[in-house]
């Protein structure tokens, strides 16, 4: 089949991506939101518009809307996306895991235009997520936190094993998502499989808020991977 997928740039809609493109469908869009700030009910924000070069190293065509934030706004930015490849793919995916308000939301679209909606994830256990996304060769850093017990020293970490280990700690005391689909914590993917390059970061700083925050990249460019 030929689909879009709806991408953030962060591990959950790139790993879909990837497990579709696996069972041997085409993903030929990505369809991106680039919300106001990061009060966005629906929508990833921190480094939103780095996406263009996510796109870039999987050399796929990306379609991008702003919007304000609230449900309709939100809402009324995703249906002009699904309705630009209405008639070209057959249908959209989407990277949630166990969120029903996301997942409801994105369905109701898509059925509006006649598009199934394939959600990979959903229903995985969110630590199996986690050691597949890093067995599978993604590169991974955190480049936001919002919960207990995830401080700014976790800010720019890089997704191993090791950090996983660590992440579950905090969840079993905390009762936060393991895999942040609640935000409380959000990722940048640097590499994967499917890129035909991989994004190399030049520049970053941290923004700070008191309990949480968010790594801003500066400054980005895409290298050579050894296998293109």
């Amino acid at each position: 089949m030929r689909l879009a997928a709806l991408f953030s740039g962060g591990k959950d809609s790139t790993y879909a991506i990837h497990l579709m493109e696996r069972r041997g469908h085409d993903v030929e869009y990505l369809l991106t939101i680039f919300p106001e700030s990061d009060e966005s009910l629906y929508f990833h924000y921190p480094n939103i518009e780095l996406t263009r070069l996510q796109a870039e190293a999987m050399r796929k065509h990306q379609l991008v809307e702003r919007c304000g934030i609230g449900k309709i706004q939100e809402i009324s930015a995703l249906t002009r996306l699904i309705e630009k490849v209405s008639g070209v793919v057959d249908g959209v995916i989407a990277g949630a895991i166990a969120s029903k308000f996301q997942l409801k939301a994105f369905k109701e679209v898509c059925e509006r235009y006649g598009l199934n909606l394939f959600a990979p994830l959903w229903g995985m256990n969110p630590l199996t997520i986690l050691q597949e996304i890093i067995n599978d060769g993604f590169e991974v850093i955190i480049t936001g936190v919002a919960a207990a017990g995830l401080g700014k020293e976790f800010l720019g970490g890089r997704l191993t094993l090791s950090l996983v280990e660590e992440l579950r700690k905090i969840s079993d005391r905390f009762r936060i998502n393991l895999a942040g689909e609640g935000g409380e914590f959000e990722t940048f993917v640097l590499d994967a499989p499917i890129f035909k390059y991989r994004v190399e970061v030049l520049g970053m700083e941290i923004d700070w808020r008191g309990d949480r925050g968010f790594l801003k990249i500066k400054k980005a460019r895409l290298v050579k991977k050894k296998n293109y």
